[in-house]
């Protein structure tokens, strides 16, 4: 993270980059005594991500600098001040401030905020890029029947795995596979009850493996891993914007929204979701993608 400092205090904006600094929080990349000189241009030329910022100072208070900057500063503001009247902090908030900070600074208060804010700008980045690799699946209709050629199954499977934040993993392959098997020997109408151990020795045999049920089970464990990020992909969507088209879309049908909850709120809370601790309903998952890509 790359942080701007602005207070009239020297060892306020000291003590904040040796914290910013010994903790690993991010890079310093101006400190400044006042506000006088800012605006959205230096902010977009230092590529800043966090400001920190005094209340009141001399010449522009931070209030006034932060509701001048705020319409075209996509990153997140944090406001120090010895003021605690409820209607200063109350504007500050509705100006555009993300966290407030009262003086005298406390160590473990400044830096549990900053974790909080990087947590979120980090979070919020992850979707930004899951979003930029599903923009296919959202392409109007139209858009599609100009197409040379229609899209074989493995390419509109490949789209929706994009779209869930997947397509590079190692299991992307196995899923295409499997999609292409069950579209030479099913529809997704009349999908028989395939196990899904019969449709991983079936994929194995395909692939010629000398040991077909060592990579039955090696598929099984990688498919396992992959869906689990999926879901750790929508779950963090959610949490950004839980009307996104996305998590709206393909959280309850791919997964049980009760693991999704789950792992939402293990999101919230800054914990690290581990795949024990979710039921991954392989099979489900498996089903509605070919459903999808037979649509």
């Amino acid at each position: 993270m790359r942080f701007m400092i602005i207070d009239d205090d020297e060892a306020i904006r000291s003590m904040l980059q040796e914290l910013i600094e010994d903790y690993d929080l991010g890079e310093v990349v101006d400190s400044l005594p006042g506000a006088a000189a800012l605006d959205n241009k230096l902010l977009r030329l230092h590529k800043i991500d966090i400001l920190i910022i005094d209340m009141l100072m001399p010449e522009r208070d931070g209030v006034q600098a932060v509701k001048d900057i705020k319409q075209n500063f996509h990153g997140k503001i944090i406001m120090l001040s010895q003021v605690e009247d409820k209607e200063l902090v109350g504007n500050a908030y509705t100006l555009g401030v993300d966290y407030y900070i009262t003086k005298p600074l406390n160590r473990n208060e400044v830096v549990s905020v900053i974790r909080s804010v990087s947590e979120h700008i980090s979070l919020k980045n992850l979707v930004h890029n899951i979003e930029d690799n599903l923009q296919t699946v959202l392409r109007p209709v139209e858009a599609h029947t100009k197409a040379e050629k229609p899209l074989s199954i493995g390419e509109r499977g490949e789209s929706i795995l994009s779209t869930l934040g997947i397509s590079g993993d190692a299991a992307c392959r196995d899923l295409l596979d499997i999609l292409r098997y069950l579209d030479t020997h099913t529809d997704a109408d009349s999908m028989p009850p395939l196990t899904l151990k019969t449709l991983f020795l079936a994929l194995a045999d395909h692939r010629h493996s000398p040991d077909a049920q060592k990579e039955a089970k090696a598929i099984e464990q990688r498919l396992r891993r992959t869906i689990f990020q999926a879901l750790v992909n929508l779950a963090s969507i959610g949490i950004v914007d839980y009307t996104n088209p996305k998590f709206e879309e393909y959280a309850p049908r791919y997964f049980d929204f009760a693991e999704v909850r789950s792992i939402m709120r293990m999101l919230e809370n800054e914990e690290k979701p581990q795949i024990s601790q979710v039921h991954i309903n392989t099979k489900k998952f498996i089903r509605t993608l070919f459903i999808d890509t037979k649509k």
